[in-house]
């Protein structure tokens, strides 16, 4: 899997020793892809270009971490957010998946959390949950309307979820989006603070869909526009977008911030997203979710907590630090995906590398 920075991609900001979401200790991530079939669609039966993402705050132990979300355009899909606005708490993973598949890794999340409470003794009897799950939509190459990720996806991609390496591309949640209408999917990066601002580390994982070629933008320099050819291509009598258009962020910290100060934190990713030539167009759905690993007993309910805060004066370079990761975490999102051929032939080409560099070399840009 090639990354940006391989191709000599510049970028503002330091990044932790992954460069991905998983430098925050205890963040694992795990996906499922599904890719089967060709050509003409039937629905039902293909072709499948989708998948499951899954991102678990602390693994699997399940204990809940502060959070705050943001929508910058809400036509998209993130359950569970009501609550985490109301509680301050994000109590299991975020989930990434096609817009047809909500319901189900939504149903198959409250399932496997109870199969772990289960097996847990202590665990109390009454037993709810509200899951965080969120999505882009993939109908441009896979048949969303067949309804095929099933629970056990759910249960697989949670179960393989770990720390280390992240796959990026066409995996997971991100198996069929599409990205500034290049092939674009799943992507990661992270940013780790000096020594001075705290040490802290902000990492970022995206679920790409979204964007115009004419606006694509890397490292200051228009690629939208030096490299104009190479866009989707329908195999149906009447050529339809094949880009979709939303983005979802998860954005990880372990510096000690509470609820309000994450969601300060969420509003950032928009500003990362620009950088890159995202605009929150009107059908876009531009979400995201910040969540801090700090405060480990926040959540304990039988006695009080006492907390740790950031002062407000210091965010400034987290701030900064969830901007620039979210911007590398698209970019490599880019990177990293394949051509993909999916329903009634229709070709999503992937960001070429060698012309990339080229256009970076024109600008003077190329490390």
């Amino acid at each position: 899997m090639t990354r940006a920075r391989e191709l000599g991609v510049p970028f503002e900001g330091r990044p932790g020793p992954l460069n991905a979401i998983t430098d925050i200790a205890g963040v694992e991530v795990g996906h499922v892809t599904l890719i089967s079939g060709k050509g003409r669609l039937e629905v039902g039966k293909g072709p499948v270009r989708t998948g499951v993402t899954a991102v678990l705050p602390r693994g699997k132990t399940g204990a809940p971490v502060f959070a705050g979300w943001y929508s910058l355009n809400g036509n998209g899909e993130m359950t569970g957010t009501t609550w985490v606005e109301e509680s301050g708490f994000l109590e299991g993973p975020i989930m990434l998946t096609n817009t047809h598949s909500v319901g189900v890794v939504r149903d198959a999340v409250v399932a496997w959390v109870l199969e772990q409470r289960r097996a847990n003794p202590a665990a109390a009897d009454i037993f709810w949950s509200l899951p965080v799950v969120a999505e882009t939509y993939d109908g441009g190459l896979n048949d969303v309307n067949g309804f095929h990720v099933k629970p056990a996806h759910v249960f697989s991609a949670l179960e393989k979820a770990t720390t280390g390496p992240v796959g990026e591309g066409n995996v997971g949640g991100g198996t069929g989006m599409v990205c500034h209408d290049f092939k674009g999917g799943i992507g990661t990066a992270s940013r780790r603070l000096a020594n001075e601002e705290g040490g802290y580390t902000v990492g970022v994982l995206v679920q790409t869909n979204y964007g115009d070629r004419r606006n694509l933008t890397i490292a200051g320099v228009p690629v939208g526009r030096e490299i104009p050819d190479l866009t989707p291509v329908s195999g149906r009598a009447q050529r339809q977008d094949a880009a979709g258009s939303s983005i979802i962020v998860a954005i990880a910290t372990d510096a000690p911030l509470l609820p309000h100060q994450l969601k300060r934190l969420a509003r950032r990713a928009p500003l990362g997203i620009a950088r890159v030539g995202g605009m929150g167009a009107n059908g876009s759905g531009d979400i995201f979710m910040a969540f801090s690993t700090a405060n480990p007993h926040a959540a304990q309910d039988n006695a009080l907590a006492t907390l740790e805060m950031l002062p407000n004066d210091r965010m400034t370079p987290l701030f900064e630090a969830a901007i620039f990761a979210t911007e590398e975490a698209i970019v490599n999102a880019l990177v990293a995906a394949e051509t993909m051929r999916g329903v009634d032939d229709t070709v999503v080409y992937a960001l070429p590398h060698d012309r990339l560099r080229q256009v970076l070399k024109k600008y003077n840009r190329l490390v």
